[in-house]
């Protein structure tokens, strides 16, 4: 008697481009790509996530990370005030300050870290959420045709609305890895598609929109895989995972647009299974203990059973610093050691 199938699974396929803890790795995109790295953060993978704030459209991802190779300085005139706040049109409002200077230290900074931090990073995790443009028409009060990464509250009227061709976007895509290729030779850049809906632009819309962005980016890593052995590019189905394999509402949050924590989890689980070695697994596992540990609330704190609990966990953090020194443990040993006899 054959068995019924309720759904399909997409198995993880290890990757020869591994995730180590040694590795640098960067992230830039959609919100999702902050799902993603806070569970490397978690883990502490050394990571730099969104130097631009959140980013949906590829025009976006493209100018911040040329942004972060030429190591741009951002001045006064390009900035604009809008609702007593000066923002970038390249950036997100968490860069946007009260003050000219606010928003010019928040954004030079966070590029000269992106700078340097790309320079020696293994890994680019690039998300593409939506291949929906907003251009600056002529009822803005300037930078007229320039693609936005935010609209800032901005007067719908300012902006022309346009869908990326799929060509197009493959020659921005090339471009870019071409570009970080030769910044970075050992960089090796990782292809994601957000499963956020953009329910804004409508469901009909927002199919069209990961259409061309999953087209143009599978084209691409065809051409790197037929020129360089794909080596320094690769696709990561995380919307496929969502979409195609849990494939439920069950899996999406009360606004039906954003996964939830079970779906994010689930592509996060496909990830490790992908990137990390089964070392590495091992290493993670030991992590994620330290940090529920940290997260303990003792009923009793001065009790005998706490303390053994505090010297099990000191124990276990130096022998795991000791094996892996460059695991950045010195503030989970040092909180350990604050709660004895206390």
């Amino acid at each position: 008697m054959s068995t019924v199938k309720f759904k399909l699974t997409l198995a993880a396929k290890p990757s020869e481009n591994e995730i180590a803890y040694q590795d640098k790795i960067m992230l830039i995109g959609s919100c999702f790509t902050e799902n993603i790295g806070a569970k490397l953060q978690h883990h502490l993978f050394e990571t730099n996530q969104n130097p631009h704030g959140v980013l949906f459209n590829p025009v976006s991802v493209h100018n911040a990370l040329k942004d972060y190779i030429e190591n741009k300085k951002y001045e006064q005139s390009d900035l604009f005030l809008l609702n007593d706040v000066w923002n970038s049109w390249h950036h997100h409002s968490r860069y946007s300050g009260i003050t000219q200077q606010d928003a010019l230290d928040k954004i030079n900074n966070s590029i000269q870290a992106a700078h340097d931090f790309l320079k020696t990073a293994k890994h680019l995790v690039i998300t593409l959420g939506s291949a929906w443009l907003y251009t600056l028409n002529e009822n803005a009060p300037d930078c007229i045709g320039q693609v936005v990464a935010n609209n800032h509250k901005a007067p719908s009227s300012w902006f022309t609305k346009r869908l990326m061709k799929p060509d197009e976007l493959f020659a921005n895509l090339q471009l870019l890895v071409k570009s970080l290729t030769y910044f970075n030779p050992h960089l090796h850049i990782l292809f994601t598609i957000s499963p956020v809906r953009h329910l804004r632009e409508g469901l009909v819309e927002n199919n069209r929109s990961k259409a061309v962005l999953i087209q143009a980016v599978h084209d691409l890593i065809a051409i790197h895989e037929k020129e360089y052995g794909n080596q320094n590019a690769a696709y990561f189905p995380a919307y496929e995972y969502v979409i195609d394999d849990l494939r439920d509402y069950r899996f999406y949050a009360e606004d039906l647009v954003h996964p939830n924590y079970a779906a994010t989890h689930y592509v996060w689980e496909k990830l490790v299974e992908t990137y990390m070695h089964a070392d590495t697994q091992v290493v993670m596992k030991q992590v994620a203990e330290l940090q529920l540990a940290i997260q303990h609330k003792p009923f009793f704190v001065g009790s005998t059973e706490h303390q053994k609990f505090i010297t099990s966990c000191i124990a276990k953090t130096s022998q795991l610093n000791a094996q892996h020194p460059y695991l950045p443990l010195a503030n989970h040993l040092q909180f350990f050691k604050d709660q004895v006899g206390k």
